[in-house]
């Protein structure tokens, strides 16, 4: 599966993009047919704490999956996001195994 990191506006370090790398590819381990994965990290303007935002777009045949999470830490809403995801994959594979 090929991921794409995107930080908008600022430049994220490499510790970071490693971290979201590694919890993008696990998603990989759920569904074996993901094509690819695009990651955005945003910084909110807002003068609240949680201003970091993370926006991860999976690719699978045919459909695409979308998570959006604001936290304090791009870490926290990254793991938050990939979780999104996780239960999103699960209820898309038990729509397939229904019909």
């Amino acid at each position: 599966m090929k991921i794409q990191i995107h930080s908008l506006k600022f430049d994220a370090d490499q510790k970071l993009l490693d971290f979201i790398e590694r919890k993008v590819s696990k998603l990989a381990q759920m569904d074996d047919t993901l094509m690819g994965a695009e990651v955005f990290l945003r910084l909110d303007k807002s003068d609240v704490q949680e201003n970091k935002i993370t926006e991860i777009k999976l690719e699978l045949p045919g459909s695409s999956l979308f998570a959006k999470k604001q936290c304090k830490t791009f870490e926290e809403a990254t793991d938050q996001a990939v979780d999104a995801l996780k239960k999103q994959i699960t209820k898309q594979k038990d729509k397939i195994r229904k019909v």
